[in-house]
């Protein structure tokens, strides 16, 4: 009873909001309660996608996420188009951003607690299985897997 309360109040007042500040298209469905989007950035999204329970978005302002046709994010999938620079606040303690746009292709489906850092792209047909770290760009017609994703075979 509680949950369901819970995903009616999302849905009314968080998920609304998000469709109207980021124009989201309709058939954008966000699949569960407490799915986060933070941030001033951009986000383009394709037909039949979806987000799952407990993900979080931080599009940055100057930043865009692109998220193509048929993909599914399951829950507790973390994307971010911004990080820290670890070198620089390691060496000189200034904490230097660094912000680079994330494109996911048609066709996508990421697994449960993946992490999706900065600047990469996605191609289409790929499998991200979970627990997954995506540090670098991820060819079409592939699953990858691992931290750091790496390919586990090629999509026949």
């Amino acid at each position: 009873m509680f949950y369901r309360l819970l995903n009616a109040l999302f849905k009314i007042v968080v998920y609304r909001g998000y469709y109207k500040k980021y124009n989201l298209i309709k058939s954008f469905k966000f699949n569960g309660y407490l799915i986060r989007i933070s941030g001033d950035g951009k986000i383009t999204v394709g037909e039949n996608s979806y987000i799952s329970f407990y993900s979080y978005i931080n599009v940055v302002e100057g930043s865009h996420l692109t998220i193509g046709s048929n993909v599914s994010i399951a829950h507790n999938v973390k994307i971010y188009t911004s990080s820290f620079i670890a070198s620089e606040l390691v060496s000189t303690g200034v904490k230097k951003l660094y912000v680079g746009d994330v494109t996911i292709g048609n066709n996508v489906l990421i697994g449960s607690n993946c992490f999706i850092c900065p600047s990469v792209n996605i191609g289409d047909n790929v499998v991200v299985g979970a627990n997954s770290v995506v540090t670098k760009d991820l060819s079409s017609d592939t699953v990858y897997g691992g931290v750091p994703a790496r390919i586990i075979r090629k999509v026949k």
